[in-house]
């Protein structure tokens, strides 16, 4: 009988698993001090302070608050903790010691050796709670934390090298940001170091390229009482000062698109690029408050005759072909008119794009270009394609359309054709320079690292074909020349197409005003919202801006 319960006392203590010839031993939870400590030390690795409370003996009420205190005052990033040694069991009682490697913010590294004291509680082993179990040198009543000093904060500038922040338009301001508090959230997501109440930007670039400008806190690890009054510092570390962030923003070209706007008595909105690079050299809005020029997403209206008139003179179609203007058309049951039903008759392809004819797009794009060819061709003119230009901005949608009704409406930018002021002045640039490129508004290496963090890739400039770059520098100057704003008053040189884009419902619709162009190397879009016709509307702004300039 005494054999048989020793027997049963030794299967409780140890299982033998036979697998084929070997055998696997499993010790019992707890049952060795070494074991312990592992798993105590990969919890504590891991954050699960669930798990360390369990493996600890006679914890605190408030050891979840320690813990995770630690943690967070000290702006742990990453950190680890391992078994540094163990000693041999003895009277219920065992040594042991860790080493700790946290990573703070800014990848700097704060280690220690740390005590690990185990104890044996009822057959299972514990790590012994004390104050000292999380640094050496704690005491009760204290923690530690890192303290910070941030460094002034670089400035987000103009491309002259002035303040964006302080000049004196008022979007420029805007695109730059503001300074504000981060709420507690806000610190959440930006993580390590920051904290509730630190100053962070909270809009436009200060806040795009917050870490950049910030710079990188010196730090101190420190033990702190129950004041926060400093008992010892463990550790210092440098700090780097932010750095500044010039932008493509030329302060005469904003200058002049914020005149160009004064006198707009709707909401308006105007972007200035310059085609041979893609640089953004002025943003405008007015009001301000909401950043329309590149956020609003509006129907292009007859400004998306550039891309079809692109795709159709790819396709083969000559500037002076012949074409029908009549007043009216029908497709798919449809019937598709001109401005106040103007009847041109046959004429070159040239002055149908002048005098923008909706029936000759809509009847070609049906009949000879197809919704895939013109969609192909929308995306070389960067429709459906990501906008890397350094700060958030809407991309240009040419979405599908479910029949030949739909597309032919898409095909002079009404439907569900979508776009922005930045989008459409992108459009601009293409067309005087032969290339599309992704507008940006910072250095190209900084958008496309800002591209790379957010899991975007840049999109690499598009090459227009030689006949349709050839084609629009015919078409577009036909326009201010001789058609639909032949009379706001350009300056020679100037090319560009009017937009007048029906939103909402009803026999009559109110309209957007549009116009984009280029002159130089200077391209531009200008919307008013409800303003009525491109031509009365939005074509004078461009007038004014140019010669502003």
């Amino acid at each position: 009988m005494h054999r048989t319960r020793v027997i049963i006392a030794a299967a409780v203590a140890v299982v033998v698993v036979i697998v084929g010839a070997g055998a696997v031993w499993f010790l019992r939870r707890g049952d060795d001090p070494r074991d312990t400590a592992e798993r105590y030390l990969a919890a504590w690795s891991g954050g699960d302070t669930a798990a360390m409370k369990a493996l600890t003996d006679r914890p605190p009420a408030d050891f979840d608050k320690r813990v995770t205190g630690m943690r967070e005052e000290m702006g742990v990033v990453r950190q680890r903790y391992t078994v540094a040694s163990v000693g041999d069991p003895d009277d219920g009682e065992a040594g042991g010691s860790y080493t700790a490697e946290l990573t703070l913010a800014g990848d700097r590294t704060f280690e220690y050796d740390g005590a690990l004291p185990l104890v044996e509680r009822d057959g299972e082993w514990l790590v012994r709670w004390s104050p000292q179990l999380l640094h050496p040198g704690l005491k009760e009543g204290q923690r530690l934390r890192v303290a910070r000093d941030w460094p002034d904060r670089a400035a987000v500038l103009a491309a002259d090298g002035s303040v964006l922040s302080t000049s004196p338009s008022g979007s420029a301001r805007q695109l730059a940001g503001q300074l504000g508090v981060a709420s507690a959230e806000a610190a959440k997501e930006l993580g390590a170091p920051y904290r509730e109440g630190d100053a962070v930007g909270t809009g436009g670039l200060h806040q795009q390229y917050e870490r950049r400008l910030a710079g990188t806190p010196a730090l101190a690890a420190q033990i702190v009482d129950a004041e926060d009054d400093e008992v010892k510092t463990l550790q210092r570390f440098g700090g780097a000062d932010g750095e500044p962030l010039k932008t493509t923003i030329d302060p005469k070209v904003q200058a002049a698109a914020g005149k160009a706007l004064g006198d707009a008595s709707k909401p308006a909105s105007m972007v200035a690029l310059r085609p041979s690079t893609g640089e953004i050299l002025a943003v405008a809005n007015k009001p301000g408050g909401y950043n329309r020029a590149l956020m609003g997403q509006y129907p292009p209206g007859s400004t998306f005759k550039v891309v079809t008139a692109a795709a159709l003179v790819a396709d083969g179609l000559g500037v002076g072909t012949k074409v029908a203007c009549p007043a009216t058309t029908t497709i798919g049951g449809r019937s598709f008119h001109n401005y106040q039903h103007e009847d041109f008759g046959t004429i070159p392809f040239r002055e149908a794009f002048a005098h923008s004819c909706n029936t000759t797009f809509a009847r070609l794009a049906v009949d000879k270009l197809g919704e895939k060819r013109l969609a192909e061709v929308a995306g070389q003119f960067g429709f459906n394609v990501p906008i890397i230009a350094g700060l958030p901005a809407v991309r240009a949608a040419f979405p599908g359309n479910a029949d030949d009704t739909a597309f032919a409406s898409a095909s002079f930018g009404q439907g569900k054709v979508l776009t922005s002021p930045l989008n459409m002045a992108s459009v601009a640039a293409a067309a005087a320079d032969g290339t599309w490129r992704s507008p940006r508004v910072v250095e190209a290496d900084v958008a496309s690292q800002a591209a790379d963090a957010e899991g975007r890739k840049p999109v690499p400039p598009k090459k227009l074909e030689p006949a349709v770059e050839k084609a629009l520098q015919a078409l577009m100057p036909a326009v201010v020349s001789e058609g639909t704003a032949s009379g706001a008053g350009f300056p020679s040189g100037t090319a560009g197409k009017t937009g007048t884009a029906e939103y909402g419902s009803g026999e009559e619709p109110p309209t957007h005003a549009w116009f984009i162009g280029y002159r130089k190397d200077v391209a531009f879009a200008v919307i008013v919202e409800g303003g009525g016709t491109g031509a009365e509307a939005a074509a004078p702004i461009a007038a004014k801006f140019l010669k502003a300039l």
